[in-house]
């Protein structure tokens, strides 16, 4: 599916927020006795963890309000705000609405969680594009965060790590990047999941790379090729949704992009995989440094499953907006490395018996 809003809808603030504790994979590894070729393979160094006072919606907050300063733009003038996460800290109440409450955005405003595993910020992006192209609003914020949820001892705890990201969507003028085009791809996929009321999700091992990431990123480029007439040579910057430091550099090269277009916006390497925040905080990195005139694809993927292509070209507005908040090399930067008692601790994986 193409979206109708292409070329009139673009971002005007962007931010991040990477937690400062880091776990290292060869503490996991340690730990469970994995040997060390089972996680060096992954190009993952360590991964993000989330303090004991912070939550996919704090962290959403964080990174939403640095989006809004690069923006510049009032609260108050922002109608919709969407809140993607696979980690809730509320099974029923939305964390939008604590967001929006905290930026003064409410109470004249929408605001909703979004679910769609990995894509679900990627869907809040794609209704904030239609809501704004048809007028109803003249700004929308979409937020993407999550805390590492994985089962421990298995390989998801490898990645699964803690980051948000936030875009302030709005009309074409003043956009410091404007969407050029887009092509989404979804199927009844179902490679990772997690059923009501368990703690950790599950997936389907081997069945999460071809059937799933692979075919559903490579469709949704391919159709955006194909109905805009672009091809790898014309990207400056290709950024993939991260599961780990492998797959975005396999499926990059096989749709034909070099090196030199995916590695500025690996986040994965050093901090994990940020779920929501992966593909997206990918493109922050990028937006850190592009040039105007620049031409970014960027590609969520989320399972169950889907993909979003997205070509964005950079403008001119983008100079005076990268110092109004930190960068996402700043948050990777500053790391406090934790061990995994630590990590068990604060992260609410030992559960004590009543008493």
């Amino acid at each position: 599916m193409r979206s109708v809003s292409e070329g009139i809808v673009g971002i005007h603030g962007w931010g991040a927020y990477v937690p400062r504790y880091r776990l290292p994979l060869s503490e996991i590894a340690r730990v469970w006795g994995w040997p060390d070729h089972q996680y060096r393979g992954l190009n993952v160094k360590a991964k993000s963890v989330a303090g004991p006072d912070e939550d996919s919606t704090t962290m959403g907050y964080e990174a939403a309000l640095n989006a809004i300063r690069r923006a510049g733009v009032d609260p108050s003038e922002i109608g919709a705000v969407f809140f993607g996460t696979e980690s809730k800290p509320y099974a029923v109440k939305p964390s939008a609405t604590i967001i929006a409450e905290a930026l003064g955005i409410t109470p004249v405003t929408m605001a909703s969680d979004v679910e769609f595993a990995c894509r679900a910020a990627s869907e809040g992006i794609r209704n904030s594009m239609g809501l704004v192209a048809s007028g109803m609003m003249k700004y929308a914020l979409t937020i993407g965060s999550d805390t590492a949820q994985a089962m421990p001892g298995d390989v998801l705890e490898f990645t699964a790590s803690s980051g948000a990201v936030a875009y302030v969507i709005g009309p074409r003028e003043g956009a410091v990047a404007v969407f050029e085009g887009s092509f989404s791809y979804v199927t009844d996929t179902p490679d990772f999941w997690r059923r009501s009321e368990l703690p950790y999700p599950r997936h389907g091992e081997g069945f999460t790379g071809e059937p799933a990431y692979f075919h559903h990123i490579i469709s949704a480029v391919k159709g955006l090729f194909e109905t805009s007439g672009l091809g790898p040579e014309d990207f400056d910057y290709a950024i993939f949704h991260q599961p780990n430091g492998k797959f975005p550099v396999k499926v990059g090269i096989m749709l034909g992009f070099n090196m030199d277009q995916i590695k500025p916006g690996l986040v994965t390497p050093e901090i994990g995989n940020t779920y929501n925040a992966s593909a997206l905080l990918g493109l922050a990195r990028v937006l850190d440094r592009a040039e105007p005139g620049d031409r970014i694809l960027v590609v969520p993927f989320g399972s169950g499953s889907g993909a979003d292509a997205y070509s964005i070209v950079v403008t001119s507005e983008i100079s005076g907006r990268r110092d109004r908040a930190p960068r996402v090399d700043d948050y990777i930067s500053r790391k406090v490395e934790v061990d995994y008692a630590w990590y068990t601790r604060f992260r609410g994986k030992i559960r004590l018996m009543p008493r």
